[in-house]
């Protein structure tokens, strides 16, 4: 079965064509400034003619459309809804329900979904959805301290995102380790990021909570804070919820911070060059992963792996040094050489580690292509299985 896999963002969308089982990349590429000026795609329809373009025809990967045997989405929040599925009305509308938890999110995938529905009818559409590994978690990993009826109402509850990321790297850490028994800390750390905690391939916790604006600072995104702070500075200014919501979602984290932006290359160079305010949201990110992977270490008893995956887990060597600073006591002890001249995959901690400390780079697409595939195989094998009932009767 060849599988497109889209990953959509707020005005653009890589995207990915692999067949499967074989796991074979057949096409890849991307659509920039969707909708932007200047831009030759003024929607995601058209972004998205572009992308079927480029992948189907005379000299290209796919003969036809006709090949494309299912489409995967990396849903990021539909509530409940947390194990993969078939696309249907009842999913929309949950991620339409949950847009203002994930407002950069949720609207461009939903835009996509829509779009894809119109250019390839009859085509199966899975979501592979990002709260879908901390399905497991127990309930007190969970729960909030507020009315219990919030959660049952309203969903207001700890779901747990980059799904997809730490999946990758849970499955990945065990090939490399030849083992599945494994407590694991993955480390997914990027423009938006997360630290989640696994045994035995499942995820236990995670630092994010209710929305993709939770736990860990973010590039612009305010990670935890005192909901009463927030309470506080809405009756002060008097602000309402959408425009507290601007503020904590996208001018907040480290570029809040900084106020000088939150690209971690950027505040880098400024912290170099005496830039305190740089300096401190750099000491405030590095804290904070610092904090959850602590509080994993103490849930998970002890630990067998860690791992970063992510833009800056893969590429800043400086950020995966001051995470690891000082944890001889806890077993790990990095390679200081290994961790400033690796690329891509690699142990970055000495042999003599108890722990090892890989990098390793995020595969979202092989996890989603997986997941997409085995859907498609349960409809077709459930839809054989009622035309063989009605066929004895």
């Amino acid at each position: 079965m060849k599988c497109l896999i889209p990953n959509i963002g707020s005005t653009s969308f890589k995207y990915r064509v692999l067949d499967m089982p074989a796991e074979t990349v057949l096409a890849e590429g991307r659509v920039e400034r969707i909708g932007q000026p200047g831009s030759e795609c003024p929607d995601y329809p058209s972004a998205i003619r572009k992308c079927l373009d480029a992948i189907a025809g005379e000299r290209k990967p796919l003969a036809g459309l006709s090949e494309i045997g299912a489409v995967g989405f990396k849903v990021v929040h539909a509530g409940e809804f947390s194990e993969p599925q078939l696309i249907g009305d009842e999913l929309l509308a949950a991620m339409e329900e949950f847009s203002f938890m994930a407002p950069a999110h949720n609207p461009p995938y939903i835009a996509a979904i829509q779009a894809f529905r119109k250019a390839l009818p009859g085509v199966p559409l899975v979501a592979v959805i990002e709260t879908g590994p901390y399905r497991f978690m127990d309930e007190a990993s969970t729960t909030y301290g507020v009315p219990y009826d919030w959660r049952k109402e309203y969903g207001i509850r700890r779901y747990g995102f980059h799904g997809a990321s730490h999946r990758s790297a849970s499955e990945r850490t065990q090939v490399l380790l030849g083992r599945s028994e494994l407590r694991h800390i993955s480390c997914h750390l990027g423009g938006s990021s997360s630290v989640a905690a696994f045994r035995n391939g499942v995820a236990i916790d995670t630092s994010f909570g209710t929305s993709p604006q939770s736990g860990l600072p973010q590039n612009n995104r305010v990670g935890d804070i005192d909901v009463f702070a927030v309470l506080h500075l809405m009756k002060k200014l008097s602000l309402d919820p959408d425009a507290m919501a601007a503020i904590l979602g996208s001018r907040s984290g480290l570029a809040g911070i900084s106020g000088a932006g939150g690209d971690i290359r950027d505040l880098d160079e400024a912290a170099a060059a005496g830039e305190l305010r740089s300096r401190l949201a750099l000491d405030v990110f590095i804290r904070a992963i610092r904090h959850y992977i602590g509080a994993f270490m103490l849930e998970l008893g002890a630990i067998d792996a860690i791992t970063f995956s992510g833009g800056i887990g893969e590429n800043s060597a400086e950020i995966r040094a001051a995470v690891l600073r000082d944890l001889a006591g806890f077993g790990v002890n990095m390679d200081e050489i290994r961790n400033r001249v690796i690329k891509g995959e690699g142990l970055i901690s000495t042999e003599a580690s108890a722990v090892p400390v890989f990098v390793v780079p995020a595969n979202e697409e092989i996890v989603i292509a997986r997941e997409t595939a085995a859907v498609v195989a349960r409809s077709l094998a459930a839809q054989a299985s009622i035309a063989g009932q009605a066929s004895h009767t």
